[in-house]
């Protein structure tokens, strides 16, 4: 059988090229032997289900361990009326386990038992397995997050948590571990007393230990992917350099870094003879995938629709007009974190990953486009007026162009004297007038510097070309000449010999002009 890149359902070795996740696999086991229970909370296409089934074989390899490993995905929703709907099917997902792993001990004494109908009988049905049980019974329940909003699967939790406490103090027996795993955090759920009362304060999975693996994939880790494929179909490629820049673009999002491999191998390398990857392959595949529409960024865009503030947060971590504080305590950062949409870096949120941030941001200046009559007076441009016959991107002349549309569309507009019409608006101005010409070829986003936190607000990458963009209000003298020194150490340590700047000042904007200093282009408008 040929293996592939999958980004679909569980990764199987045999089947599937894999990054190897042996140490996040070590350090999961190093909770079980410690006897954690713990909820494995990621993103939709982070690779939970495969982590579930290398952990599942891993337990299967020691002698000292029983594995039961089930979801509650197909459970089904009639289950969740009743205890005496949910624990049968329950006991029949712990009896499918026993069979297949012929522990016909196990799969007799249920077969036997008279079925329970309330937890505290299900309660000494558990009991009685870890009795029976010479061997550490781990139990890992995948697709949790169909059922949490549910009190049935709280007052589930709720029985575990019991057990778990009196195994602690000697009073009771009950699994070893248990390993739940979905896209939300289970330990921060509240148990419900009945619809009429308040949240009890104490989670029912409040006794689970903090998950702190990473279970993205650092350039180390996907270059073991890439050894894999090229010990395999025995051709050339810069391992690290590639591997650094798939990173580059996926920030580690599993579904992301697969999807890139896939793209290149299936789409890229059948048009031509030469079989080996080079990093032209990576900047061509992430242009198609910011364009194209798949399950992930289906997902993406209906979690921020479905939620107003959620979507406006996106917007303004999109268009640059404030900047956040990580604190996952807050709910609207909590969600977002929970749905992948951002990140942690240095203490700041950020947009997870370049590629998610392009794909947004295309989301997002369509729609607004579609919707604001200030932003439609500038969408129509041509993108052949602004690429070479070379194949070059002439932005000189994009941010001349740009600065015309705006004389003649604002001078005379009251829009641009408005307090409301700050930097937010001069960005999302100019990404509508910008994403036609560079759609299919080229892409824009925020880049983060490493130093002080400070960043710029576009770059623009076109074919093998990166425009280094800074948009700015006029805010004095003393801010400008900063502004400029920023930007040209980014220039040093990035070795560009041009960047530019876009500067609306709303005391002398009529006058328009343009000026160079330093190799950087100054366009006023």
């Amino acid at each position: 059988m040929k293996k592939k890149f999958n980004i679909t359902g569980v990764c199987i070795p045999e089947m599937h090229y894999m990054v190897n996740t042996t140490t996040k696999i070590e350090n999961i086991l190093e909770l079980i032997e410690n006897r954690e229970y713990f909820s494995i909370n990621r993103p939709r296409q982070y690779g939970k289900t495969t982590t579930f089934f290398i952990l599942y074989k891993e337990l299967q390899k020691r002698q000292d361990y029983l594995c039961i490993e089930t979801s509650f995905e197909g459970i089904g929703v009639e289950a969740y009326k009743n205890a005496k709907l949910f624990i049968p099917q329950f006991i029949y997902l712990l009896k499918d386990t026993f069979e297949l792993q012929n522990k016909k001990e196990y799969f007799e004494l249920l077969n036997n038992i008279e079925m329970p109908t309330d937890f505290k009988k299900l309660s000494k049905i558990i009991t009685q397995l870890a009795t029976l049980s010479k061997q550490k019974l781990v139990l890992l329940i995948d697709e949790v997050d169909k059922s949490m909003n549910n009190q049935l699967f709280l007052d589930f939790l709720a029985m575990l948590r019991n057990k778990y406490l009196n195994q602690a103090k000697g009073t009771d027996y009950s699994f070893h571990s248990v390993i739940l795993a979905g896209v939300h955090d289970v330990k921060t759920l509240k148990l419900k007393i009945n619809p009429d009362t308040e949240l009890k304060n104490n989670s029912p999975w409040n006794i689970a230990a903090d998950f702190i693996i990473d279970m993205s994939f650092n350039p180390q880790e996907i270059s073991t992917m890439l050894i894999d494929y090229v010990n395999d179909k025995k051709i050339k490629m810069d391992i690290p350099e590639i591997s650094k820049r798939i990173y580059y673009y996926t920030s580690g999002y599993p579904f992301l870094v697969s999807k890139i491999c896939k793209e290149i191998d299936e789409k890229i390398l059948p048009q031509r003879n030469d079989k080996n990857w080079n990093i032209n392959d990576i900047e061509t595949v992430v242009k198609t995938i910011c364009l194209e529409s798949n399950t992930n960024f289906s997902s993406l865009s209906k979690n921020i629709e479905n939620d107003p503030e959620l979507y406006n947060f996106v917007v303004n971590l999109l268009l640059g007009s404030k900047t956040f504080t990580f604190v996952k305590d807050v709910p609207l950062i909590d969600i977002a974190y929970t749905h992948g949409i951002i990140d942690n870096y240095k203490g700041k949120v950020k947009i997870h990953n370049k590629i998610y941030e392009e794909y947004l941001t295309n989301y997002v200046v369509t729609k607004m486009q579609t919707q604001k009559v200030e932003v439609d007076k500038i969408y129509d441009v041509i993108q052949s007026s602004y690429i070479t016959p070379a194949g070059k991107l002439n932005f000189e002349k994009v941010l001349l162009k740009f600065q015309e549309v705006i004389k003649e569309k604002y001078s005379k507009s009251e829009v641009l004297k408005s307090d409301e019409f700050l930097e937010k608006d001069l960005r999302l101005l100019f990404l509508v007038f910008l994403k036609p010409i560079i759609n299919g070829i080229g892409f824009s986003f925020k880049e983060v510097e490493t130093s002080e936190e400070k960043r710029l607000d576009i770059v623009v990458l076109f074919e093998n070309e990166k425009f280094i963009v800074e948009l700015k209000l006029w805010r004095g003298q003393e801010y400008h000449l900063q502004g400029i020194e920023r930007l040209k150490d980014y220039m040093r340590r990035e070795n560009a010999n041009k960047s530019y700047m876009l500067i609306m000042d709303k005391t002398r904007h009529k006058e328009f002009t343009t000026n160079i200093e330093d190799n950087i282009l100054m366009v006023w408008i």
